[in-house]
């Protein structure tokens, strides 16, 4: 074979190949470049920061002054207007008893009965006495009687006279002496039948049928409570009560107690008593143990739902004037202080402190921290924080918010 057509076919390959490494060699730059495009896309949309969400749009309450009342609760100890303990005036054995524990009895019905039989006994001693000092003095006017024409006549001396004359007051002495223990007996003789000075309610009988009774036992045989009124007591402290006096108008505290506003009873169980009652005492001094005065509530009790030694709480109203109320949804509470979120010229709130002075409904009442014209978050202040922005909407109900007492 001729060497130079022994070439030929190498060389014709090198020819063919040549092109084809060149189009392979494109395509790899192609795809790598491809590749490296959506590499470095990725990570341009892994650096870009992310959309800020927009500001929360939340309701703002405009703070304005208004009229209102505020409501402070006082513990209060409940009592008839006539609690009194039965006592036996004699001493004996108690003989009967008329009445059950609890039940209502009426003025002078009889309750117990001692032993009569000694006390009779007595009345009957007196009345003794009296008759003989009755007939002691028939013997001295009679002597009287005698003596005197004897002495007018001069047939005895005028010395007689005078000496039946002295035991005629003697006799007539004796027998107002006599009368007294008459009576006396008769006042005994009556302690036997103990009766109700006033109606109302027994209480506890320790005493039973049987026992010996005195005047000078330490417990009593019973309780008596009229309780168709109530009184109701509570105490105020010198800060309290120097401002319930500055509510009302009047020269004197007796004045000023004549307009005072009815008062409200609140039960153990919490609910309201019915029928509101009236301030007409307070008493004349502070307690010194106590720094408090005082006062006293009278409340009507038909039903008899009251008793004496019920407990509860006199509800009392304070008027205030050009008062800043806010709404209790609209604050927080941390570590006994409470907070609102005050709205800025630049919708960022501030978390700010009040102080509390009183209730008025839904509403508490303010004084410090907020004034008339600031605008507060109304609601969604759990999850706020101090400085964030929000988008303010004026809140429908800031009028029925504001007003409501």
């Amino acid at each position: 074979m001729n060497p130079e057509n022994a070439r030929m076919p190498k060389e014709l390959i090198r020819e063919n190949v040549q092109p084809i490494k060149t189009t392979m060699t494109m395509k790899n730059v192609i795809i790598t470049s491809f590749i490296l495009a959506l590499v470095l896309s990725s990570c341009a949309d892994k650096n870009q920061a992310p959309t800020a969400p927009p500001p929360p749009v939340l309701p703002v309450l405009a703070i304005t002054s208004a009229n209102t009342t505020t409501d402070a609760e006082y513990p209060a100890a409940i009592q008839g207007t006539v609690d009194v303990e039965i006592r036996p005036q004699v001493s004996g054995n108690l003989e009967r008893v008329y009445v059950d524990e609890g039940s209502y009895v009426s003025k002078g019905q009889t309750l117990f009965k001692i032993n009569e039989r000694p006390f009779r006994e007595q009345l009957n001693n007196a009345l003794a006495s009296l008759h003989a000092a009755e007939a002691a003095l028939i013997n001295a006017n009679l002597e009287v009687d005698k003596l005197t024409p004897l002495v007018q006549n001069k047939v005895v001396s005028d010395y007689q006279l005078k000496t039946a004359k002295a035991s005629q007051k003697i006799a007539a002495a004796n027998i107002e002496q006599a009368k007294a223990m008459v009576g006396s007996a008769k006042i005994n003789l009556g302690y036997t039948n103990v009766t109700a000075p006033v109606s109302g309610y027994i209480g506890r009988l320790p005493k039973k049928q049987g026992s010996l009774v005195s005047a000078t036992d330490v417990e009593a045989l019973t309780t008596l409570s009229d309780v168709h009124e109530v009184f109701a007591y509570f105490s105020l402290g010198e800060t309290d009560f120097i401002n319930f006096k500055a509510q009302y108008a009047g020269s004197s505290l007796g004045d000023k107690i004549k307009k005072l506003p009815p008062v409200t009873l609140i039960l153990a169980d919490n609910n309201a008593y019915p029928q509101t009652g009236k301030i007409d005492m307070v008493d004349g001094q502070f307690d010194k143990t106590t720094g408090a005065i005082t006062i006293r509530a009278t409340f009507p009790n038909a039903n008899g739902t009251l008793r004496s030694g019920n407990t509860g709480r006199i509800r009392l109203g304070l008027n205030h004037d050009d008062a800043i109320l806010v709404p209790q949804a609209a604050t927080v509470e941390m570590q006994d202080k409470v907070f609102v979120f005050t709205v800025g010229k630049d919708n960022k709130v501030t978390k700010m402190p009040i102080t509390v002075v009183g209730k008025s409904g839904t509403n508490y009442l303010i004084k410090e921290g907020v004034k008339t014209g600031d605008q507060i978050v109304l609601s969604g202040i759990d999850k706020l924080q101090d400085g964030q922005a929000i988008q303010p909407e004026k809140s429908t109900k800031v009028a029925e918010v504001t007003n409501q007492k």
